[in-house]
């Protein structure tokens, strides 16, 4: 039984999720009130020093970073239709995987943090506007990307790098960022219609 740290807000935890409930994986999560302050205690410091969500725990093997636990749940359970063995196919998941964590995350975090979470005196308006920016560079590489695709890696079915890529989707969501028109809107709308990933939208957005 896999122990998730996860907090509902964190679009990094809930792409675990998505997996998790997708493969049928048995799972508890472990709730962590960040809201609160909790992950800066020595108590979750001492399960994950980075001070973030998630964190994946089973037979004593602690795995920090969203993309490693969906890359080790893959490869440990031998899903296939999620990360296929194939490697032309896995490099362009890979590919995708990190682009999305070198190139989009930081813009999601300026955006939903300063504009959702942050208290009004702290809230950075330029880091919103910053992060503004790099979508409008980013998603017409998205737009791109899918012409002719269903999926963003080029695969008969959704793919982890769907799952990564949609979930920051959803965070900007929670901000009022949304795909315009087109293949990004008509992809993210064939992303929400998976019920594993459905299950995992935060209240705010699933109102």
């Amino acid at each position: 039984m896999y122990k998730l740290y996860h907090f509902p807000f964190s679009q990094h935890a809930r792409r675990v999720v998505t997996l998790l409930e997708a493969a049928g994986l048995p799972y508890t999560l472990e709730h962590v009130a960040m809201d609160a302050g909790e992950h800066l205690t020595p108590a979750y410091l001492a399960i994950n020093p980075n001070r973030q969500v998630p964190t994946l725990v089973c037979d004593g093997l602690k795995i920090h970073e969203s993309t490693a636990i969906m890359r080790y749940l893959c490869n440990r359970h031998g899903l296939e239709d999620w990360y296929p063995s194939a490697l032309p196919v896995r490099a362009e998941i890979d590919q995708w995987v990190d682009w999305t964590q070198s190139r989009m995350a930081q813009a999601v975090i300026d955006i939903v943090f300063n504009s959702v979470f942050a208290p009004a005196h702290m809230r950075d308006h330029a880091a919103i506007e910053r992060g503004k920016a790099r979508m409008s560079e980013l998603a017409p590489m998205i737009e791109a990307r899918l012409d002719g695709r269903d999926w963003i890696a080029g695969t008969d079915r959704p793919s982890i790098a769907d799952v990564v890529i949609a979930s920051n989707i959803s965070q900007l969501q929670l901000a009022g960022w949304r795909p315009a028109n087109g293949n990004f809107k008509a992809w993210y709308g064939r992303v929400c219609a998976i019920e594993a990933f459905a299950k995992t939208l935060p209240e705010m957005e699933a109102a």
